[in-house]
């Protein structure tokens, strides 16, 4: 018998140092969407401090993005072509059915596939992420990484009350040598050692400015060169939208690339599973939208900041860098 949504994001009342097993279904292969999932993970391991942790996620990021997460014990990966892996899809979708869980969390409010995740598994407790009418006035209650955290400290709130910790930032974990890693990559890429300023000028469909818009931006980034090096990020499609005439970094490996991050002074770039990227390498982020939502997708904490372009020229850009090198 599945336990309806009300009944189940309203009845926690299990001993959290006797919680030993947690499943997060967000089965979705976008290194973002695995980005956006690591508060939510981290706020896990601080509530129920003698969990594991099992994510039902889709593809092999998790596997990038989760390296060092040691309460995650367990992915269970959805083929990015299921029909063409039938026997794998419906192993997957068996697992969670044959474990026995304390918790099953659903990690965004709008996935389908998730909320099945998390009614079909065998758990105590059912959490599907619903929006809670009395959260709805926090300013940021509707921000993708956020939202299930939030939903989590009020569910849990008569256990343990965390609502005045700010909530953590994305985060992939990287270990010191890969930092000493990146900032040795770095160092080879250019003759000055200055600071670097880096820039990632694409992104996927209506995301991606066009090389006009670019390239004036670009113009104006170049008059900070006295002081700075510049460095484009580039996609794992090798394309540039100012023709690559800055300095190039390309790499498909994403945790040596969050190590470059790392060592930058500052990232530049439109809303993309490299701008969350950067914010989970800790580089300070300015993040530019204009046709998805900021308060959904937006970097936050620290210096970080999302700029909307529809109402934000390149001048304001240009001063946003300043006030953060």
């Amino acid at each position: 018998m599945f336990v309806s949504d009300k009944l189940s994001e309203d009845s926690f009342s299990q001993n959290i140092t006797q919680v030993k097993k947690v499943l997060v279904s967000r089965p979705n292969h976008r290194l973002g969407n695995n980005l956006l999932l690591t508060p939510l993970i981290t706020e896990i391991s601080e509530i129920f401090p003698n969990a594991e942790i099992h994510i039902f996620t889709k593809g092999d990021l998790a596997d990038v993005v989760f390296e060092n997460y040691k309460d995650v014990t367990r992915l269970i990966k959805l083929p990015r072509k299921p029909f063409k892996n039938l026997i794998e899809y419906f192993s997957c979708w068996f697992s969670i059915l044959s474990e026995k869980y304390d918790i099953s969390i659903n990690a965004n409010r709008v996935s389908s596939s998730g909320k099945l995740a998390t009614k079909f598994s065998r758990s105590n407790y059912k959490f599907y992420n619903i929006l809670n009418e009395n959260l709805e006035l926090i300013n940021d209650y509707s921000h993708n990484a956020k939202n299930p955290v939030y939903n989590l400290r009020l569910l849990v709130k008569n256990k343990i009350n965390r609502s005045e910790i700010i909530i953590p930032k994305l985060d992939i974990k990287l270990r010191e040598y890969e930092i000493k890693n990146g900032e040795k990559l770095l160092k080879s890429m250019f003759r000055d050692q200055k600071p670097v300023i880096s820039i990632f000028t694409y992104a996927t469909g209506e995301k991606c400015y066009n090389k006009a818009w670019w390239n004036n931006l670009y113009q104006k980034i170049k008059v900070l060169e006295k002081n700075y090096n510049i460095l484009e990020i580039l996609p794992a499609e090798n394309i540039s939208q100012i023709d690559f005439a800055a300095k190039s970094y390309y790499s498909r490996d994403i945790r040596e690339i969050a190590s470059v991050m790392f060592n930058t002074k500052v990232f530049i770039g439109a809303d993309s599973g490299m701008m969350h990227l950067a914010h989970a390498s800790n580089v300070t982020t300015i993040g530019l939208f204009s046709v998805t939502e900021p308060e959904f997708y937006g970097v936050y904490g620290g210096d970080n900041i999302s700029i909307d372009t529809k109402h934000k020229d390149a001048e304001y850009i240009i001063s946003t860098i300043l006030e953060r090198i």
